[in-house]
């Protein structure tokens, strides 16, 4: 039995709240379980200048974790003067997962960005972020075509992440914190709808695995990523 009761299967509850924010073109707040994460999408009309000239756009992503989001109260980053390790990883996974689903050609010579803030932490936190950040692009997507700034969509599939890790000797899916600091093995997957894999990230931790450990691993990612298309697919659709 995992500590949260939960099925080996079995997903944490899903919740994606919509326009959260009054003012970015995108938002929303998505919760795995216990895990909330605030995404906002700014559309600006600037690229960087080494995509100059081009005629293609660009989708990026920044990541942090507010203070009190865990136990114990972290210090800000900013007060540090510096990004850590682990936040520059994670926001340069979310860029490069919405980048695998956007032509950035119709998007135009345009940038948006993702702001991913955790305001509460149980683990999964950069799986909800991509997630998260799908929705809130999605939504500053059609504003640019409702308002005939674009005219082509430039989101070609949907994409989401889950986290998958062996925890006993048994594959679970979707950790939450208790799980994740104690698993044998963790992966987090990043899939798009329709069967292809954007990014895998997989470290054995207590013990190593073989194939078919992997390949069950990814079998349950699968099946999380269903559902979290689905719930992506009701918040875009209000």
């Amino acid at each position: 039995m995992r500590p949260s009761g939960r099925a080996p299967d079995e997903m944490r509850s899903i919740s994606i709240e919509t326009n959260f924010t009054k003012h970015a073109e995108g938002s929303c707040l998505i919760g795995f379980g216990d895990t909330k994460v605030l995404v906002t999408a700014s559309v600006e009309d600037r690229i960087p200048p080494w995509m100059r000239g081009k005629g293609e756009g660009w989708v990026t992503a920044e990541y942090s974790m507010l203070p009190r989001a865990t136990h114990t109260r972290g210090s800000r980053e900013a007060a540090k003067g510096k990004q850590s390790g682990r936040t520059q990883e994670i926001q340069r996974l979310i860029g490069r997962s919405l980048r695998a689903v956007t032509d950035m050609k119709k998007l135009g010579e345009r940038q948006i960005t993702l702001d991913c803030d955790v305001i509460q932490a149980d683990g999964g936190t950069r799986t909800a972020a991509i997630s998260g950040a799908w929705v809130a692009l999605r939504l500053a997507v059609q504003k640019l075509l409702d308002s005939g700034a674009i005219t082509q969509d430039p989101l070609t599939e949907k994409v989401a992440a889950i986290s998958c890790g062996i925890v006993g000797g048994v594959p679970v899916l979707d950790l939450d914190y208790i799980e994740d600091s104690g698993a044998d093995a963790d992966a987090n997957f990043v899939l798009i709808e329709g069967g292809k894999i954007a990014e895998v990230q997989a470290t054995a931790e207590g013990a190593t695995y073989d194939e078919e450990g992997l390949l069950r691993l990814l079998r349950l990612a699968r099946m999380g990523t269903g559902m979290i298309f689905e719930a992506q697919e009701r918040a875009v659709r209000g």
